[in-house]
């Protein structure tokens, strides 16, 4: 059977970026070298190399498939950090620069400081991992909010259903970190400070990547855009 490895090799040597071809985007882990390069040029230690290495598969993949626009842009959510850390990153793939980098809130059910449970169930009231996409902006309960797709067959595709959106929050900064110790928490959705919201929304809209990484090693068995590289569900 061919490895998951040579089919990323495969598949890789048809994605381009700026007409140029990158190199790091044909690396199936965190300890191959082109992944460490970008890992390295990025030069943010917040920034999970294991999350990024999973990221890349799935940007890579939606790319090809057409899934997401020419924007090279990718958002990773890492729900392995504390809610009290900046753990939001919006990554300009192309360049190796971070664009933004963000308080998150996680959903109630989820955990308190740390987000430690996941569902795809509406109603639960938690996060939910895995590959997204998103949508058009609209006007909401809490003012401008970003649709999100769910890629990810039982894991993350009710993301629709649920109303998960990415949007800002009154519970979500620095002063309620030093009240409370952690930030509040959403619906299930990840929810951004005020400050700056718009800038980061208006980036990342319309056909971008957005992956919510946690080292759960059900999803990683269980995920066809992370093992299969050809599966995702639309």
């Amino acid at each position: 059977m061919t490895s998951i490895y040579t089919i990323v090799f495969v598949l890789m040597q048809f994605i381009s970026l700026s007409g140029e071809k990158e190199n790091y985007l044909n690396s199936p882990s965190a300890n191959d070298g082109p992944v460490k390069a970008l890992y390295n040029k990025i030069n943010d230690p917040e920034l999970n190399i294991e999350a990024l290495a999973q990221a890349i598969k799935g940007y890579s993949l939606m790319r090809h498939k057409n899934i997401t626009s020419g924007n090279p842009v990718l958002t990773i959510i890492d729900y392995s950090l504390p809610s009290d850390c900046c753990r939001f990153f919006v990554i300009d793939v192309s360049k190796g620069s971070i664009l933004y980098k963000s308080l998150v809130a996680h959903g109630r059910n989820s955990g308190a400081n740390y987000a430690i449970s996941f569902s795809n169930r509406k109603g639960s009231h938690k996060s939910s991992i895995g590959f997204f996409v998103t949508g058009e902006t609209y006007y909401g309960n809490h003012g401008l909010s970003l649709r999100l797709r769910g890629l990810e067959r039982s894991i993350n595709d009710n993301a629709m259903d649920r109303a998960v959106v990415i949007h800002a929050a009154s519970y979500v900064n620095e002063e309620f970190i030093k009240r409370y110790g952690r930030l509040g928490r959403s619906y299930g959705c990840p929810a951004l400070p005020k400050e700056n919201y718009e800038n980061i929304v208006n980036t990342i809209k319309d056909k971008t990547c957005v992956f919510v990484y946690y080292p759960d090693n059900n999803y990683l068995a269980e995920s066809e855009i992370i093992n299969c590289l050809s599966c995702i569900y639309r």
